[in-house]
């Protein structure tokens, strides 16, 4: 399905928690159907794993209060589907695999705003972790399927 040769991008996805354990997610405008995804983005070179999920989160949702929670120990990746390889990236990866962080947020809601230099959302808003799945677009389900089933056991 998906051009081997090519790639994966390396990046972070963070899953941010509110203090009624529900889970940020954000309308991408690049895709403004409704498809709500949780913030990730890519790792810079030379740039450590966390710095770029402190990084990543601030340009997306200008959190900066946050607790670490947990790192997930695997890598979760996915390919992207044939329509999109060649349009997402410059055409230079045929995927994505993620190091995904779980953290508790510690500010309140008037931190959290998404019309940054760079923004990537629309719109945001809390949900009930076990909507997850059915948020996404369906070639990132299976990674929050797996971001679910880890959720479950810090709950």
């Amino acid at each position: 399905m998906n051009d081997n040769s090519l790639p994966l991008r390396t990046g972070v996805g963070i899953v941010v928690l509110n203090s009624k354990k529900q889970v940020f997610v954000g309308k991408r405008k690049d895709n403004p159907t409704d498809k709500w995804q949780m913030p990730q983005g890519g790792v810079d070179q030379n740039e450590d794993l966390l710095s770029a999920m402190k990084r990543e989160l601030a340009e997306e949702t200008s959190i900066v209060s946050i607790k670490i929670i947990k790192e997930l120990k695997e890598w979760l990746q996915y390919d992207l589907p044939k329509e999109l390889l060649g349009k997402i990236w410059g055409g230079k990866y045929r995927g994505q695999k993620q190091k995904w962080f779980f953290v508790k947020f510690l500010g309140s809601d008037n931190e959290i705003n998404i019309n940054t230099k760079n923004a990537e959302f629309i719109e945001w808003k809390w949900v009930e972790m076990e909507k997850l799945p059915d948020l996404i677009v369906p070639f990132k389900k299976k990674i929050y399927e797996k971001i679910l089933s880890e959720l479950k056991k810090i709950n």
